[in-house]
């Protein structure tokens, strides 16, 4: 641990720090590239940590000090880290908290993570806000390196790479009320958690789940979730979610599952210049003027001009008006680009879990 190690940057600048978590060798130096991006969040590094969304990623924390409370796993969002590297300025090594059940050094070595401590996450942070995300590449002391195989590095088949492989039926505590299909698109465990606290058996299915499928399980509803990735990759997916929307269930979409269902109406998506990640994200809705704070993980957008006749922009982000959510006439539906579940986060925005519940109920 704590062995010199630089982070090179595709447009070739070289920062000096040094490694903790898993031990850079031939064998594994390769799992140390990926895509840089940054969150603002100040709390809830656990939750980053084991969020899909983050697949491929490098992720830098702008907070300075990581890991002072340990490793709490109630707190996963995932059963793993899903991040590709882990950059912050500096790391503890000596968590204290009622609920620690280990550090993060010892987590990230235990979970084949390659961590990068003791450089400036401020400048780093900077580039990137100017430049826009790239991609970069952990190497260890007199590694070698080469910018042309940096550049090309591409995440591909991110939703197949986190989505499970069979179905899997969760019961409430208590009464069971209502049934719901959640779509596994690299799912943030919370969702769940927030679906089960109402009542609701939550039917958790595979990504290419079909229209068909979903019909046998006579769901009340259909939840998508967040996950990985450019969302028009997912073509398969896309071409599903119009069947599915077809079936007329009520729906709701949560980040990756809000510009899939987009994209399924005839809306497009583009990439975010360095994205929109933290916990304090501010968005407007539309309707009332009324602001929120709210947790975000996300460098793509729907394109706020692009949704079909029966959709309007129900939320934007208060900070470059980019579309933070979406309301269906046509079908009954809508999606946040934000997360309502919120762990660890701000809960300005868990009422919408309400509101799908009153979706369903007024149709059953």
């Amino acid at each position: 641990m704590n062995n010199k190690a630089y982070l090179i940057l595709e447009n070739g600048t070289i920062f000096e720090g040094k490694s903790f978590g898993a031990e850079m060798t031939d064998g594994n130096s390769e799992g140390a590239v990926g895509e840089i991006v940054f969150t603002t969040a100040m709390t809830g590094y656990l939750e980053t940590l084991t969020d899909p969304s983050y697949y491929g990623q490098i992720v830098v924390q702008t907070f300075p000090l990581i890991g002072n409370y340990g490793v709490i796993p109630a707190d996963f969002e995932s059963p793993r880290p899903q991040v590709k590297a882990y950059i912050v300025r500096e790391q503890c090594q000596e968590p204290s908290n009622f609920r620690c059940e280990g550090d993060l050094d010892t987590f990230l070595k235990e979970n084949g993570i390659v961590g990068l401590c003791g450089i400036d996450t401020r400048a780093l942070t900077k580039i990137v806000r100017e430049s826009g995300v790239m991609n970069g590449k952990i190497v260890k002391e007199g590694a070698g390196f080469s910018f042309a195989d940096l550049k090309k590095y591409v995440i591909k088949d991110a939703v197949k790479n986190t989505t499970c492989t069979e179905e899997e039926v969760l019961e409430p505590k208590g009464e069971k009320k209502r049934r719901v299909v959640l779509f596994d698109f690299g799912a943030k465990s919370h969702i769940s958690k927030k679906l089960l606290h109402r009542g609701c058996e939550v039917v958790v299915v595979p990504a290419y789940t079909t229209a068909e499928r979903v019909k046998e399980l006579a769901p009340d509803g259909i939840m998508l979730s967040n996950g990985p990735g450019d969302p028009a990759e997912n073509v398969e997916i896309i071409e599903e979610l119009k069947k599915i929307t077809a079936l007329d269930i009520p729906t709701f979409g949560i980040c990756l599952g809000h510009q899939l269902l987009a994209l399924s109406q005839g809306a497009k998506t583009h990439k975010l210049k360095y994205g929109h990640r933290g916990g304090n994200q501010p968005v407007t809705e539309t309707a009332t003027g009324r602001v929120f704070v709210t947790s975000q993980n996300h460098g793509y957008a729907v394109v706020n001009d692009s949704l079909p006749e029966g959709a309007k922009v129900s939320f934007v982000n208060a900070n470059d008006g980019t579309c933070e959510g979406v309301e269906y006439t046509n079908i009954p539906a809508f999606s946040v680009q934000f997360h309502p579940e919120a762990c660890g986060g701000p809960k300005d925005t868990g009422f919408l879990f309400e509101k799908f519940i009153a979706m369903i109920d007024d149709r059953k």
